[in-house]
Protein backbone atom coordinates (compact mmCIF):
# COMPACT_ATOMS: atom_id res chain seq x y z
CA UNK A 1 0.00 0.00 0.00
CA UNK A 2 1.32 3.45 -0.89
CA UNK A 3 2.65 5.76 1.80
CA UNK A 4 1.90 9.19 0.37
CA UNK A 5 -1.80 9.96 0.14
CA UNK A 6 -1.42 13.63 -0.83
CA UNK A 7 -2.28 12.39 -4.33
CA UNK A 8 -4.96 9.78 -4.82
CA UNK A 9 -7.53 8.67 -7.38
CA UNK A 10 -11.25 8.12 -7.08
CA UNK A 11 -14.34 7.23 -9.09
CA UNK A 12 -17.52 9.31 -8.95
CA UNK A 13 -20.62 7.09 -9.12
CA UNK A 14 -24.16 8.52 -9.24
CA UNK A 15 -22.19 11.68 -9.95
CA UNK A 16 -25.05 14.15 -10.33
CA UNK A 17 -23.43 17.55 -10.89
CA UNK A 18 -20.16 16.63 -9.21
CA UNK A 19 -20.58 17.82 -5.63
CA UNK A 20 -18.84 14.79 -4.14
CA UNK A 21 -16.15 15.05 -6.81
CA UNK A 22 -15.39 18.67 -5.88
CA UNK A 23 -15.12 17.76 -2.19
CA UNK A 24 -12.53 15.08 -2.90
CA UNK A 25 -10.67 17.19 -5.45
CA UNK A 26 -10.28 19.83 -2.74
CA UNK A 27 -8.58 17.13 -0.65
CA UNK A 28 -6.05 16.36 -3.42
CA UNK A 29 -7.82 13.65 -5.36
CA UNK A 30 -8.09 13.02 -9.09
CA UNK A 31 -11.22 11.60 -10.69
CA UNK A 32 -10.51 8.73 -13.13
CA UNK A 33 -14.10 7.65 -13.90
CA UNK A 34 -17.60 9.02 -13.45
CA UNK A 35 -21.09 7.67 -14.02
CA UNK A 36 -24.47 9.45 -14.21
CA UNK A 37 -27.58 8.62 -16.22
CA UNK A 38 -29.62 11.87 -16.01
CA UNK A 39 -28.99 13.78 -19.27
CA UNK A 40 -29.44 17.24 -17.72
CA UNK A 41 -27.05 16.45 -14.87
CA UNK A 42 -24.58 15.14 -17.46
CA UNK A 43 -24.87 18.44 -19.35
CA UNK A 44 -23.98 20.40 -16.20
CA UNK A 45 -21.19 17.94 -15.35
CA UNK A 46 -19.71 18.22 -18.85
CA UNK A 47 -19.78 22.02 -18.74
CA UNK A 48 -17.91 22.10 -15.44
CA UNK A 49 -15.49 19.18 -15.64
CA UNK A 50 -14.94 18.83 -19.38
CA UNK A 51 -15.95 15.17 -19.44
CA UNK A 52 -19.16 13.34 -20.08
CA UNK A 53 -19.96 10.75 -17.41
CA UNK A 54 -20.49 7.16 -18.46
CA UNK A 55 -24.17 6.26 -18.46
CA UNK A 56 -26.23 3.76 -16.48
CA UNK A 57 -23.94 2.11 -13.93
CA UNK A 58 -25.97 -1.11 -14.03
CA UNK A 59 -24.79 -1.62 -17.61
CA UNK A 60 -21.09 -0.93 -16.98
CA UNK A 61 -18.65 -3.83 -16.61
CA UNK A 62 -16.71 -3.29 -13.36
CA UNK A 63 -13.53 -4.57 -14.98
CA UNK A 64 -13.68 -1.79 -17.58
CA UNK A 65 -13.33 0.85 -14.85
CA UNK A 66 -9.73 2.12 -14.36
CA UNK A 67 -8.00 1.23 -11.09
CA UNK A 68 -8.62 3.75 -8.30
CA UNK A 69 -8.04 4.34 -4.59
CA UNK A 70 -11.47 5.44 -3.32
CA UNK A 71 -15.00 4.67 -4.55
CA UNK A 72 -17.46 7.54 -4.07
CA UNK A 73 -21.21 7.34 -4.40
CA UNK A 74 -24.24 9.32 -3.31
CA UNK A 75 -26.43 6.44 -4.32
CA UNK A 76 -30.21 6.68 -4.69
CA UNK A 77 -31.88 4.62 -2.00
CA UNK A 78 -35.00 3.04 -3.34
CA UNK A 79 -36.86 1.02 -0.73
CA UNK A 80 -35.12 -2.27 -0.10
CA UNK A 81 -37.30 -5.20 -1.00
CA UNK A 82 -36.79 -7.94 1.59
CA UNK A 83 -38.03 -10.95 -0.32
CA UNK A 84 -37.41 -13.38 2.49
CA UNK A 85 -35.09 -14.18 5.35
CA UNK A 86 -31.57 -15.42 4.56
CA UNK A 87 -32.34 -15.89 0.88
CA UNK A 88 -29.07 -14.32 -0.19
CA UNK A 89 -27.83 -11.21 -1.85
CA UNK A 90 -30.03 -11.29 -4.96
CA UNK A 91 -33.22 -11.12 -2.94
CA UNK A 92 -32.02 -8.84 -0.16
CA UNK A 93 -31.09 -6.01 -2.48
CA UNK A 94 -33.52 -6.59 -5.32
CA UNK A 95 -34.25 -3.37 -7.12
CA UNK A 96 -31.57 -1.26 -5.46
CA UNK A 97 -28.48 0.39 -6.87
CA UNK A 98 -26.42 -0.59 -3.85
CA UNK A 99 -25.88 -3.86 -5.76
CA UNK A 100 -23.72 -1.98 -8.24
CA UNK A 101 -21.57 -0.41 -5.54
CA UNK A 102 -21.00 -3.85 -4.03
CA UNK A 103 -20.31 -5.35 -7.45
CA UNK A 104 -17.62 -2.75 -8.20
CA UNK A 105 -16.06 -2.97 -4.73
CA UNK A 106 -15.88 -6.75 -5.10
CA UNK A 107 -14.24 -6.56 -8.53
CA UNK A 108 -11.83 -3.67 -7.90
CA UNK A 109 -11.02 -3.99 -4.17
CA UNK A 110 -10.12 -0.31 -3.63
CA UNK A 111 -8.49 0.66 -0.31
CA UNK A 112 -11.55 2.72 0.67
CA UNK A 113 -15.01 4.02 -0.17
CA UNK A 114 -17.33 6.82 0.91
CA UNK A 115 -21.09 6.64 0.44
CA UNK A 116 -23.68 9.34 1.13
CA UNK A 117 -27.42 8.98 1.63
CA UNK A 118 -30.44 10.46 3.39
CA UNK A 119 -30.38 10.22 7.17
CA UNK A 120 -33.51 8.04 7.10
CA UNK A 121 -31.41 5.24 5.64
CA UNK A 122 -30.26 4.51 9.20
CA UNK A 123 -33.81 3.98 10.45
CA UNK A 124 -35.57 2.73 7.31
CA UNK A 125 -37.54 -0.48 7.87
CA UNK A 126 -36.63 -0.48 11.58
CA UNK A 127 -32.92 -0.39 10.75
CA UNK A 128 -32.97 -3.46 8.50
CA UNK A 129 -32.00 -1.56 5.36
CA UNK A 130 -28.84 -0.13 6.86
CA UNK A 131 -28.00 -3.47 8.49
CA UNK A 132 -28.10 -5.19 5.09
CA UNK A 133 -25.77 -2.55 3.61
CA UNK A 134 -23.43 -2.77 6.62
CA UNK A 135 -23.35 -6.57 6.57
CA UNK A 136 -22.58 -6.73 2.86
CA UNK A 137 -19.78 -4.17 3.14
CA UNK A 138 -18.32 -6.07 6.10
CA UNK A 139 -18.56 -9.32 4.15
CA UNK A 140 -16.34 -7.76 1.49
CA UNK A 141 -13.70 -7.22 4.17
CA UNK A 142 -14.21 -3.51 4.84
CA UNK A 143 -14.04 -1.81 8.22
CA UNK A 144 -17.14 0.38 8.19
CA UNK A 145 -17.81 3.71 9.92
CA UNK A 146 -21.09 5.64 9.66
CA UNK A 147 -22.42 8.90 11.06
CA UNK A 148 -25.15 11.44 10.33
CA UNK A 149 -23.58 14.85 9.63
CA UNK A 150 -25.38 18.19 9.31
CA UNK A 151 -24.22 20.68 6.66
CA UNK A 152 -24.93 23.51 9.12
CA UNK A 153 -21.98 22.31 11.22
CA UNK A 154 -19.52 22.56 8.33
CA UNK A 155 -19.95 26.07 7.04
CA UNK A 156 -23.00 26.41 4.80
CA UNK A 157 -26.33 27.92 5.93
CA UNK A 158 -28.41 24.81 5.24
CA UNK A 159 -29.86 22.29 7.66
CA UNK A 160 -29.10 19.14 5.70
CA UNK A 161 -28.57 15.91 7.60
CA UNK A 162 -27.07 13.04 5.66
CA UNK A 163 -25.57 9.70 6.63
CA UNK A 164 -21.96 9.27 5.56
CA UNK A 165 -20.64 5.69 5.33
CA UNK A 166 -16.86 5.29 5.14
CA UNK A 167 -15.00 2.01 4.73
CA UNK A 168 -11.36 0.89 4.66
CA UNK A 169 -9.93 -2.47 3.64
CA UNK A 170 -7.30 -2.15 6.37
CA UNK A 171 -8.23 -1.40 9.98
CA UNK A 172 -7.47 2.30 9.59
CA UNK A 173 -8.25 4.45 12.61
CA UNK A 174 -10.82 6.95 11.37
CA UNK A 175 -12.76 9.73 13.05
CA UNK A 176 -15.42 11.84 11.40
CA UNK A 177 -14.60 15.56 11.15
CA UNK A 178 -15.53 17.84 14.03
CA UNK A 179 -17.88 20.77 13.35
CA UNK A 180 -16.18 24.05 12.47
CA UNK A 181 -16.43 27.10 14.78
CA UNK A 182 -19.63 29.12 14.43
CA UNK A 183 -17.61 32.22 13.53
CA UNK A 184 -16.29 30.48 10.41
CA UNK A 185 -19.69 29.44 9.08
CA UNK A 186 -21.23 31.36 6.19
CA UNK A 187 -24.35 33.42 6.83
CA UNK A 188 -27.28 34.11 4.54
CA UNK A 189 -25.91 37.59 3.88
CA UNK A 190 -22.85 35.96 2.31
CA UNK A 191 -25.04 33.72 0.15
CA UNK A 192 -27.61 36.14 -1.24
CA UNK A 193 -27.15 37.95 -4.53
CA UNK A 194 -27.75 41.67 -5.01
CA UNK A 195 -30.18 43.17 -7.53
CA UNK A 196 -32.10 39.95 -8.12
CA UNK A 197 -34.33 40.08 -11.25
CA UNK A 198 -38.08 40.41 -10.78
CA UNK A 199 -38.74 36.94 -12.23
CA UNK A 200 -37.63 35.34 -8.95
CA UNK A 201 -40.23 37.23 -6.90
CA UNK A 202 -43.51 35.51 -6.12
CA UNK A 203 -46.81 37.29 -6.68
CA UNK A 204 -48.55 39.37 -4.04
CA UNK A 205 -51.11 36.65 -3.30
CA UNK A 206 -48.40 34.08 -2.43
CA UNK A 207 -46.49 36.63 -0.36
CA UNK A 208 -49.56 37.52 1.69
CA UNK A 209 -50.50 33.88 2.15
CA UNK A 210 -47.04 33.12 3.50
CA UNK A 211 -46.92 36.15 5.78
CA UNK A 212 -50.32 35.32 7.28
CA UNK A 213 -49.12 31.82 8.22
CA UNK A 214 -45.62 32.67 9.42
CA UNK A 215 -44.94 31.38 12.91
CA UNK A 216 -42.82 34.35 14.05
CA UNK A 217 -44.00 37.57 12.43
CA UNK A 218 -41.13 39.52 13.99
CA UNK A 219 -38.36 37.23 12.80
CA UNK A 220 -35.42 39.38 11.66
CA UNK A 221 -34.43 39.56 8.01
CA UNK A 222 -32.72 38.04 6.17
CA UNK A 223 -34.32 34.66 6.63
CA UNK A 224 -35.37 31.67 4.58
CA UNK A 225 -38.74 30.14 5.30
CA UNK A 226 -40.27 26.86 4.30
CA UNK A 227 -43.77 25.46 4.45
CA UNK A 228 -44.14 22.38 6.60
CA UNK A 229 -46.65 19.57 6.17
CA UNK A 230 -49.18 21.35 8.38
CA UNK A 231 -48.98 24.48 6.23
CA UNK A 232 -47.13 26.59 8.79
CA UNK A 233 -44.40 28.90 7.52
CA UNK A 234 -41.23 28.64 9.59
CA UNK A 235 -38.45 31.24 9.20
CA UNK A 236 -34.79 30.42 9.95
CA UNK A 237 -31.42 32.17 9.58
CA UNK A 238 -30.49 29.26 7.28
CA UNK A 239 -32.12 27.20 4.56
CA UNK A 240 -33.93 23.95 5.16
CA UNK A 241 -32.58 21.11 3.04
CA UNK A 242 -32.82 21.77 -0.69
CA UNK A 243 -35.06 19.13 -2.24
CA UNK A 244 -35.15 17.96 -5.83
CA UNK A 245 -38.88 17.31 -6.00
CA UNK A 246 -40.13 20.18 -3.84
CA UNK A 247 -42.72 22.67 -5.06
CA UNK A 248 -41.49 25.90 -6.63
CA UNK A 249 -42.23 27.86 -3.44
CA UNK A 250 -40.94 25.28 -0.97
CA UNK A 251 -38.38 27.75 0.33
CA UNK A 252 -38.61 31.52 -0.02
CA UNK A 253 -36.22 34.29 0.93
CA UNK A 254 -37.92 36.72 3.31
CA UNK A 255 -41.20 35.25 1.97
CA UNK A 256 -40.67 37.42 -1.09
CA UNK A 257 -38.79 35.44 -3.69
CA UNK A 258 -37.30 32.14 -4.71
CA UNK A 259 -33.55 31.60 -4.42
CA UNK A 260 -31.61 32.13 -7.64
CA UNK A 261 -29.65 29.34 -9.28
CA UNK A 262 -26.41 30.82 -7.95
CA UNK A 263 -27.83 31.09 -4.43
CA UNK A 264 -28.89 27.43 -4.46
CA UNK A 265 -25.41 26.44 -5.56
CA UNK A 266 -23.87 28.59 -2.81
CA UNK A 267 -26.18 26.99 -0.23
CA UNK A 268 -24.55 23.68 -1.21
CA UNK A 269 -21.04 25.17 -1.09
CA UNK A 270 -20.34 25.37 -4.83
CA UNK A 271 -17.87 28.04 -5.99
CA UNK A 272 -19.12 31.00 -8.02
CA UNK A 273 -17.00 29.76 -10.93
CA UNK A 274 -19.39 26.83 -11.30
CA UNK A 275 -21.23 27.13 -14.63
CA UNK A 276 -25.03 27.14 -14.89
CA UNK A 277 -26.12 25.67 -18.24
CA UNK A 278 -29.64 24.32 -17.60
CA UNK A 279 -33.06 25.80 -16.80
CA UNK A 280 -34.14 27.00 -13.36
CA UNK A 281 -36.29 23.90 -12.79
CA UNK A 282 -33.42 21.58 -13.69
CA UNK A 283 -30.98 23.57 -11.53
CA UNK A 284 -33.38 23.31 -8.60
CA UNK A 285 -33.57 19.55 -9.09
CA UNK A 286 -29.80 19.24 -9.44
CA UNK A 287 -29.08 21.31 -6.34
CA UNK A 288 -31.61 19.26 -4.40
CA UNK A 289 -29.93 16.03 -5.47
CA UNK A 290 -26.34 17.08 -4.84
CA UNK A 291 -24.36 17.32 -1.60
CA UNK A 292 -23.08 20.06 0.68
CA UNK A 293 -19.49 20.20 -0.57
CA UNK A 294 -17.87 21.38 2.71
CA UNK A 295 -19.18 18.25 4.49
CA UNK A 296 -17.70 15.97 1.82
CA UNK A 297 -14.41 17.88 1.76
CA UNK A 298 -14.10 17.61 5.55
CA UNK A 299 -14.73 13.84 5.40
CA UNK A 300 -12.26 13.46 2.50
CA UNK A 301 -9.51 15.25 4.43
CA UNK A 302 -10.14 13.05 7.47
CA UNK A 303 -9.88 9.95 5.30
CA UNK A 304 -6.55 11.08 3.83
CA UNK A 305 -5.27 12.01 7.29
CA UNK A 306 -6.26 8.54 8.51
CA UNK A 307 -4.47 6.91 5.56
CA UNK A 308 -1.28 8.92 6.13
CA UNK A 309 -1.29 8.12 9.86
CA UNK A 310 -1.81 4.42 9.22
CA UNK A 311 0.58 3.88 6.32
CA UNK A 312 3.16 6.53 7.15
CA UNK A 313 5.44 4.20 9.07
CA UNK A 314 4.84 1.12 6.92
CA UNK A 315 6.83 -0.30 4.06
Amino acid sequence: MKKDWSNFTFIDLFAGIGGIRLGFEHAGGKCVFSSECDPYACKTYMANFGEMPAGDITKIDANSIPDFDILLGGFPCQAFSIMGKQEGFANETCGTLFFDIERILKAKRPPAFMLENVRNLASHDAGKTYRIIYDHLKALGYHVHAKVLNALDYGVPQKRERIIIVGFLDDVKFEFPAPIPVAKRKTLNEIFENNVPQKYYVNEQIQQSRLQRIKDKNFPKPYISHENKAGSITPHPYSSALRAGASANYILINDERRPTEREMLRIQGFPDTYKIVVSYSQMKKQCGNTVAIPVIEAVAKQMIKAFNNYYGGKE
